[in-house]
């Protein structure tokens, strides 16, 4: 583990950039980027798109590690290249910032009122060829629909379980039991959240570490608490569907949590802008997103 690194992402002030859109999520992100279905026809002609994307996005000099933390990777990111360098080491090399990486492989069918994470049976060699190109930590994402204590039981548990798994190998996970924005039990949803994982962090080892990535909640300083925990590093927040003026203005009611937004991140965006439009429209939304992570 990178000593320097567990350093910037535990006091470190910014927001984590999360640039990990996967096959199932790729298209609406090059859609929004002005980028149609009718410009490749193949997976990978749209990867290509997509790094293009996402390259013209990590060299901009918009994208600081004066304001952004690290940033979280897509496993076909981490195989290519920006400037003749992995894109991991161009990331903290050239950019200062902390490289992540996705290992999940999508969600179940919902069961008990969530959906837990599809079986990631090649998890290890993954892990393997993470630290071969100098990753920090991963990321995993899984949801949470309904209030149902069996199902947010077992979305917690998987979450650990492999948490665990990661650690173990020499990464600091960010476990990601999303609560849908959209839940009408939202807030009671989150209640039962925080009860399974508070007995999940009592289980643990002395000395695991983790992060979490969490919804932003509906009662602001709601994870206060167990941000104080020896085994948390840090607790970010996912934007969830809301648009980035909302989930800034949500988020600065919360002291100490701090961004990890995607589609809120790249708003605005679009590949017919000039380097001087695109650079400014990431400018604007980078400090604002530092922003409200910096309450």
């Amino acid at each position: 583990m990178n000593e320097k690194q567990l350093e910037r992402m535990k006091n470190g002030k910014g927001f984590i950039a999360a640039l990990d859109q996967s096959g199932g999520s790729t298209p609406k992100a090059l859609e929004r980027y002005g980028v149609g279905k009718d410009a490749y026809s193949t997976d990978a002609e749209m990867f290509d798109l997509v790094h293009e994307m996402r390259t013209r996005i990590i060299t901009s000099p918009s994208f600081s590690s004066e304001y952004i933390l690290a940033a979280i990777l897509f496993e076909n990111t981490m195989d290519r290249q920006i400037q003749g360098m992995p894109t991991s080491d161009y990331l903290w090399e050239k950019k200062g910032v902390v490289p992540l990486l996705k290992v999940d492989k999508g969600l179940d069918a919902e069961k008990d009122g969530v959906q837990l994470m599809k079986p990631m049976p090649a998890l290890d060699d993954l892990l393997k060829k993470a630290l071969a190109q100098n990753i920090f930590g991963t990321k995993m994402r899984s949801v949470i629909k309904k209030a149902d204590k069996k199902g947010i039981h077992e979305i917690v548990k998987q979450q650990f379980e492999i948490g665990c798994q990661i650690f173990d190998a020499g990464l600091v996970p960010i476990l990601e039991p999303e609560v849908d924005i959209h839940s009408e039990d939202k807030a009671q949803s989150e209640v039962i959240l925080r009860e399974e994982i508070e007995k999940h962090l009592a289980k643990l080892p002395e000395g695991v570490q983790f992060m979490f990535k969490l919804s932003i909640p509906t009662e602001p300083g709601f994870y206060t608490e167990i941000m104080k925990d020896p085994h948390v590093v840090r607790i970010v927040a996912l934007s969830g569907g809301y648009s980035r003026e909302e989930a800034n203005a949500l988020l600065a009611k919360n002291p100490g949590l701090i961004a990890s937004f995607s589609r809120a991140l790249l708003e605005g965006l679009d590949a017919a802008q000039s380097d001087e439009e695109f650079n400014a429209t990431l400018a604007a939304s980078v400090k604002s997103i530092y922003k409200a992570s910096a309450k």
